[in-house]
């Protein structure tokens, strides 16, 4: 049967995830005034307001939105938990983030706000991916075409089919780009866990 100590373990690896949700679901509790506050706003940005840039992410369009999110964060914590440490989760997890909002403040000027968690998990997908392919495990390359295949359709055709309505609002592709571009290089210079390959 588990132990305290057990747990303790397994909660040292698993807080990252789990303060993202408890964030998200904060700032979708606290409501429009939380949204305001903390949402990428590219006005505020520029007047200051330097903690849009990592707090964007945790702000959402309502709650679908938000569950959605973290139904793939979830995900791709179940995938890749192991494939970092903790601390190169945390600081691939702040690079993921910076790269959406700094990339939106730099390439695309016309967009006045953004919220919303999946240009960051895109970020998170990616540096999973790389770092299980750096461990031994190739077959994880299917899913890195996979999610580049993703991405160049977004560019070319926009949001895939019925992800604007399950989001209710429209969806800012290019922050998915930014996301996974940031997560990948960043994934490239942090080391991954020991493990053995399995194919």
């Amino acid at each position: 049967m588990p132990n305290l100590r057990t747990y303790t373990r397994q909660m040292q690896h698993h807080w990252l995830p789990l303060l993202l949700a408890l964030l998200s679901l904060l700032t979708a509790t606290l409501g429009d005034p939380a949204n305001l506050l903390l949402r990428y706003d590219q006005e505020a940005i520029r007047h200051g307001q330097w903690w849009r840039f990592l707090t964007a992410n945790l702000t959402h369009l309502g709650w679908s939105h938000t569950l959605l999110n973290l139904m793939g964060l979830a995900l791709i914590w179940g995938l890749f938990a192991r494939v970092h440490a903790t601390t190169s989760w945390l600081i691939i997890t702040l690079v993921s983030g910076l790269g959406v909002t700094l990339g939106l403040l730099l390439f695309n000027p016309h967009i006045e706000w953004y919220v919303g968690l999946s240009g960051l998990l895109h970020g998170l997908f990616v540096a999973g991916v790389i770092g299980a392919i750096r461990q031994g495990h190739n077959r994880e390359a299917l899913l890195l075409v996979a999610i580049a295949a993703k991405l160049i359709w977004e560019q070319v055709s926009g949001p895939l089919p019925g992800t604007s309505e399950m989001a209710n609002g429209p969806v800012i592709v290019d922050s998915h780009l930014y996301g996974a571009i940031a997560g990948g290089l960043i994934a490239l210079l942090v080391r991954p866990s020991r493990a053995q390959p399995t194919d």
